[in-house]
């Protein structure tokens, strides 16, 4: 234990003196009320600490003492459903024990010790044990099974386990190393949040992450071990998305961490979250996820801290198995503060102030994203998307974290202010947007029961590059100078972008759509365009075509369930029979 003076206090960042032998990144206590704070720089016998709280009234010559760990995470049966800090402290703990103010200083168990859990065993006794292999499990949810894993780094011979209910702090296993040295293995487990959790191997993402929001799943996927960076300006839309994500998309496990986030918006995940139910089994959709709430109010050091405590959770389940999501709203405000305590350690700033380095601390997140094969037995393979908004000023995209984002990510969701002002939600723009994973995307539909989506997909994408095309042309000499094809193509864009890709979130049936009845609405449109082709080189006139009573029953495809996808179908072959009547009505 190294015990230090304050030498200097400047908002979140204390110098403390007499500190030689402290390690980079190391989680110290300052002052008398002893505040929680991390090493970020070493200098002689001089260490730059961020305080993770208010350093209001600290003053110079109070006591700083090293705890000798690195701000790990506690992981374990419990976490499931919590609702915790940046720094991993439980607020409902919080509350229950002080009321609505968090006081400085104090030190919360994330998980609760005290509460036993039924442990189930899988390992026996005599076993051969490496790093991640499974001792037993805890039914954690019912939505959730919690394997116990072996604590990376540790491997030997099981010389007992026991089944039967404990708490996580309890010992149920003895595991003696090479070395002869016995270790007590419990239901809980510490692990550093700056250090990615090991794996065997990283694999090609293959497998979309279903989300059901229509503009993502058909025109710019993700796929599971995926990355994707939303950045947008205010009021667009961004938080919602991500709670759409959160809410609808098929991994099994879901981390939200509202970084820098403000407070209504924080409260307004806080409240709703509880009361959602997952949409695949009917469960409260809290028994699969995990929430890490960081306001624009709280200390600005805790919004790094909030960004990698999430992620060193997310790859905990990975490595049961588990396909993961983890949303970051926002990781502008994470670069924000990021900037502040670089502005204050006087070091030398980048681009726009922000510090040199910013490139690479956010590489450093969004790399910890992928499929992996995990280390254990049995084997198993699991993922980690990482979704990240990105709050650019003014809506900036030269903004350095989303050009320093982009260098990182695979599918970029660009937002658009104008769509927002025109009620066209998601307000993705459709001509800046992409996906990398687009030949992975045909790779999976080739195999599988929709094989045409892949022609669907590139023929919507054509229709709305022609449509912009188009446009210019209007704005300079109108609509009249259109041939009936191109009037025909801005009617088939038209439909594409309010009837497919607008979607209602708040609306009951339109907040989800599968990938079948996506397939099944753009089919509905390609067949109103493909015909109104044919009709139009016979000579049909295009009014008489527009004039024809499909637009509402286009647009009511949204709101058909789920159940009843057979309607699309009858819808397909009435809008060829509508179209086709009028050609044979000419001849």
């Amino acid at each position: 234990m190294i015990k230090g003076k304050v030498a200097k206090v400047s908002g979140p960042l204390v110098i403390a003196n007499n500190m030689s032998g402290v390690q980079m990144f190391e989680i110290v206590r300052v002052g008398e009320k002893e505040l929680f704070g991390e090493v970020i720089e070493t200098k002689g016998d001089l260490a730059s600490i961020q305080v993770y709280e208010e350093t209001e009234g600290l003053k110079v010559g109070e006591e700083v003492i090293s705890t000798g760990n690195p701000l790990s995470v506690e992981l374990g049966p419990g976490i499931m459903g919590g609702i915790y800090d940046g720094i991993q402290r439980p607020l409902k703990a919080l509350r229950d024990m002080q009321g609505d103010f968090i006081s400085r200083g104090i030190s919360v168990s994330a998980l609760d010790k005290n509460k036993k859990w039924l442990f189930q065993v899988i390992a026996k006794q005599g076993d051969q044990l490496a790093s991640g292999d499974f001792l037993g499990f805890v039914q954690e949810t019912l939505l959730v099974k919690h394997y116990i894993m072996v604590p990376p780094g540790l491997s030997g011979k099981l010389l007992e386990i026991k089944e039967g209910e404990f708490t996580i702090s309890e010992n149920i296993a003895i595991l003696k190393d090479s070395d002869g040295i016995e270790h007590n293995i419990s239901m809980m487990q510490k692990y550093p949040v700056r250090i990615g959790r090991p794996f065997t191997d990283k694999l090609q993402p293959d497998e979309p992450l279903i989300t059901g929001q229509r503009v993502f799943d058909s025109m710019f996927p993700i796929f599971k071990g995926g990355t994707a960076c939303i950045p947008g300006p205010f009021g667009s839309g961004k938080t919602v998305m991500q709670h759409q994500l959160a809410r609808w998309s098929d991994a099994d496990i879901i981390i939200y961490v509202g970084c820098g986030e403000r407070g209504n918006e924080m409260t307004e995940v806080l409240i709703d979250f509880p009361e959602l139910k997952d949409p695949r089994s009917g469960r409260p959709l809290m028994e699969r996820t995990v929430l890490i709430a960081n306001t624009s109010n709280m200390p600005v050091a805790a919004r790094e801290a909030s960004v990698f405590t999430g992620i060193a959770i997310a790859e905990y389940f990975r490595d049961m198995g588990y396909n993961v999501a983890m949303m970051a709203d926002s990781t502008s405000r994470w670069a924000e503060a990021m900037r502040e305590v670089s502005g204050r350690l006087e070091e030398m700033p980048g681009e726009e102030g922000y510090p040199a380095y910013l490139g690479s601390r956010v590489a450093s997140f969004y790399e910890r994203a992928g499929k992996v094969k995990t280390v254990g037995n049995p084997g198993r393979t699991a993922s980690l998307s990482v979704i990240g908004a990105v709050s650019p000023p003014g809506g900036d995209l030269s903004d350095p974290v989303v050009q320093a984002t982009l260098r990182e990510v695979r599918v970029f969701w660009g937002l658009d202010s104008r769509l927002a002002f025109a009620r066209h939600f998601p307000s993705i723009n459709w001509l800046i947007s992409y996906s990398l994973y687009s030949h992975e995307f045909e790779k999976y539909f080739e195999k599988g029961e929709l094989k045409s989506f892949n022609n669907i997909r590139k023929w919507t994408l054509k229709v709305l590059e022609e449509e912009a095309e188009l446009q210019e042309i209007v704005r300079l000499v109108g609509m009249d100078a259109l041939s009936p094809n191109d009037r025909l193509t801005l009617e088939v864009a038209r439909s594409i972008r309010e009837d497919f890709l607008q979607q209602n979130s708040y609306h009951e049936i339109d907040t989800y759509t599968s990938l079948n009845k996506q397939f099944l609405m753009l089919k509905v449109i390609s067949t109103y365009e493909e015909t109104a082709r044919l009709a139009v080189q016979k000579e049909v006139e295009i009014e008489a075509i527009l004039a024809l009573p499909l637009k509402e029953s286009i647009s009511r495809m949204k709101e058909i369930k789920e159940t009843e996808l057979e309607k699309l179908e009858n819808l397909a072959v009435k809008v060829k029979e509508l179209i086709t009547g009028l050609v044979g009505g000419r001849a």
